[in-house]
């Protein structure tokens, strides 16, 4: 878009490009870097608000250079849209096992299944897992630390059901990468259509990796940790203190890791548990802290 066009732009043009988003019009299908690959832009409420918002900004710097003299996208009333709530209740987590163990039984399903559990006992996107490297993976330090991510470089606690299942992987792995493809060096690339194949029609339609992501950190606040811990627990950005100023990971994430990945696990292994969340009561925590000193002071 040249000067010309900026200084032309009017509140009617950007309330048109705003429900032509909602409407679907702007979507796209665009080629990736990857061998096949491609990304679909739906458009939509969300996008639409997205780019508004987008717009808007470029549009005040426009501004601030003196390309022109008001900001036609300032006022405009962006439209609601609902944000993705979706997590998993337990019997779903139930159901989502028994369709990972009956789809482990089709060798075409591999590794498709081991890396959606994975996301659904790590809580990290599906890209971040699908891509994960060998060199990514600390064992003895109980963590992924992630070259590449959405926030850049990160460090991911994951606990001992996840350390275990990547040290089996590591006792065959041949390649650099955790998931490898069929061709020289490559990370998986199948995943899209197993998780088409295997969700459509099954009673989890609908559910997406983000779904996983999104009940991960919902049993995380159901049994009792705070946000920032389950913030470093995801990688989000005000969790980053994790990463940015220690190497080695406090117990307490680690401990978090295993009790919200064992408790993932169990769900998925058909475990059906009487108490959904875990207060902080006196009885609770002084059970804790009496195990904590016998545990130091025995040196374990």
């Amino acid at each position: 878009m040249g000067t010309r066009r900026v200084k032309d732009l009017t509140r009617a043009d950007m309330v048109k490009i705003m429900r032509d988003i909602m409407a679907g019009r702007s979507r796209i299908i665009v080629k990736t870097k990857k061998l096949r690959g491609k990304s679909i832009v739906r458009g939509g409420p969300g996008t639409a608000t997205r780019t508004l918002g987008l717009i808007g900004g470029i549009l005040s710097y426009a501004i601030d250079l003196g390309i022109i003299e008001h900001n036609p996208a300032h006022g405009i009333k962006k439209p609601k849209y609902k944000v993705r709530e979706r997590r998993l209740t337990e019997a779903e987590y139930g159901i989502l096992g028994n369709m990972l163990r009956d789809a482990q039984a089709q060798e075409k399903f591999c590794p498709t299944t081991d890396i959606i559990r994975q996301i659904a006992l790590t809580g990290c996107r599906r890209g971040e897992i699908i891509n994960l490297k060998w060199s990514d993976v600390d064992l003895d330090g109980s963590c992924l630390r992630l070259s590449e991510s959405k926030e850049g470089r990160s460090i991911r606690p994951i606990g001992l059901p996840v350390v275990e299942f990547l040290e089996t992987q590591r006792n065959t792995a041949t390649g650099s990468y955790v998931f490898p493809g069929y061709g020289d060096d490559t990370a998986f690339g199948g995943f899209p259509n197993h998780w088409n194949a295997l969700f459509s029609g099954s009673p989890l339609e609908g559910v997406t990796a983000h779904v996983l992501r999104h009940s991960f950190a919902s049993i995380g606040n159901d049994l009792g940790f705070t946000e920032i811990t389950i913030a470093a627990l995801l990688g989000h950005a005000k969790g980053s203190i994790t990463s940015r100023y220690i190497h080695v990971l406090d117990a307490t994430l680690v401990t978090a890791a295993d009790m919200i990945a064992g408790y993932v696990s169990a769900l998925l292994n058909g475990t059906n548990f009487q108490r959904g969340s875990f207060a902080l009561d006196r009885t609770a925590r002084k059970s804790a802290m009496s195990e904590f000193i016998a545990e130091r002071a025995a040196g374990s």
